[in-house]
């Protein structure tokens, strides 16, 4: 009964193709899903609890959506009524619109971009209003741009 009907004085015929599983052929779910890797807000909570390496944490930080509050002309908006000037950033929308309102205009770039982008003798704070603050100064944002020249460069 291999792919055709074998009844005597039956007329031959092939069986009809199966239909394939739903998702199609070679599509179906992962047994053990590759967990996905923490949030921006995720890795601040645990990096400022001490949960989180600062390596751990900087890999997470470049990959990651960071939005940032923005003026009429392009660039960073900073804090100058700090000891060293801040850049304030967000980790989600929400946390920017608590800052900065509803109809704050902003703009979203990588943690990676962060780091490349950032003026010299600036920090910055991620989730000025929330529950986990966290502060880089310059000196930190220094040691970060040396940690992401040697993983790139050796």
């Amino acid at each position: 009964m291999y792919g055709y009907d074998q009844n005597v004085g039956a007329q031959q015929q092939y069986a009809p193709p199966q239909q394939p599983m739903a998702g199609g052929y070679g599509q179906q779910q992962p047994l053990y899903p590759e967990p996905s890797p923490p949030s921006l807000a995720d890795a601040v909570r645990a990096f400022t609890t001490g949960q989180m390496s600062a390596e751990d944490f900087q890999q997470i930080f470049a990959t990651s959506k960071v939005y940032c509050p923005r003026g009429d002309t392009p660039g960073f908006l900073a804090l100058h009524n700090t000891q060293q000037p801040v850049i304030p950033m967000f980790t989600s929308l929400k946390q920017l619109r608590r800052y900065a309102g509803k109809e704050s205009k902003y703009f979203v770039i990588t943690g990676a971009e962060v780091i490349d982008l950032l003026p010299t003798g600036y920090g910055f704070v991620l989730d000025m209003e929330g529950e986990h603050r966290i502060v880089f100064d310059a000196k930190a944002v220094e040691q970060m741009v040396d940690f992401a020249m040697r993983r790139m460069y050796g």
